[in-house]
């Protein structure tokens, strides 16, 4: 049974309070129960890639804005976090390894991309807004993050960069699992989503073994929508 990483007793920083909080209480009871995920979130300072305008949200389960200053336009736009429970399965589902090459669609602040970025060789991340892409090099540089490669680029009409990927990660929900991303994964690689529309999404992980894919969906949530990506026509008569 894994123990907690650490106890409210030996916490002074109420920064670090804060934090320990997020993943005692928001996270670990969410089934996030990998130690290394565990201690990962405890060492990415989440803090850092908030904006100062929000960073009384930084360890709230709900997604922190990014940009402007309507929080709910924000949300509305994509220009959010995700919740940090949700960020925390998605990493872990995803069983990231050492030697692993990873793409993410969605950059936003950078923080996820620093947490593969910790766990994988390499990762490249594709944003679509410009002053995103800026906040989050900014981000990841001063976090000293080295191996992350921040783009600015449509992650579904753009070509994408450095394929094939051993991972991929959709930092937003779309409504269907983009065939062109597919294609993008090696053998053997994962793709992770969050698919479907209000009120009914899942997180949805595919596995490419040779030519077949096959897909689990593990667990719902409600996620922002990612930029750019199809909608589902509706009906025409």
């Amino acid at each position: 049974m894994n123990m907690p990483l650490n106890t409210s007793a030996n916490i002074s920083d109420p920064v670090a309070q804060a934090r320990y909080n997020m993943i005692e209480q928001q996270i670990r009871p969410w089934n996030v129960l990998d130690f290394d995920v565990l201690e990962l979130l405890a060492v990415v300072r989440r803090e850092q890639f908030v904006p100062p305008a929000y960073s009384s949200m930084a360890f709230m389960d709900i997604e922190v804005p990014l940009l402007g200053n309507d929080a709910e336009e924000a949300v509305r736009l994509g220009h959010s976090m995700l919740q940090p429970r949700v960020e925390a399965r998605i990493l872990q589902d995803l069983q990231i390894k050492p030697t692993d090459r990873v793409l993410e669609i969605g950059t936003g602040s950078g923080y996820m991309a620093a947490l593969l970025a910790h766990r994988a060789e390499r990762v490249v991340s594709l944003e679509i807004n410009a002053e995103l892409a800026d906040m989050a090099r900014e981000n990841l540089r001063d976090a000293g993050v080295q191996n992350a490669d921040v783009r600015q680029a449509d992650g579904a009409r753009d070509a994408i960069p450095d394929g094939p990927f051993d991972v991929i990660v959709l930092s937003g929900s779309v409504a269907e699992v983009p065939a062109a991303l597919l294609s993008q994964l090696r053998d053997g690689g994962r793709l992770g989503a969050i698919v479907g529309s209000e009120p009914v999404m899942r997180f949805t992980l595919t596995r490419r073994t040779g030519d077949r894919f096959e897909t689990t969906s593990p667990w719902d949530t409600i996620a922002p929508r990612l930029v750019g990506f199809p909608e589902p026509s509706g009906f025409t008569f």
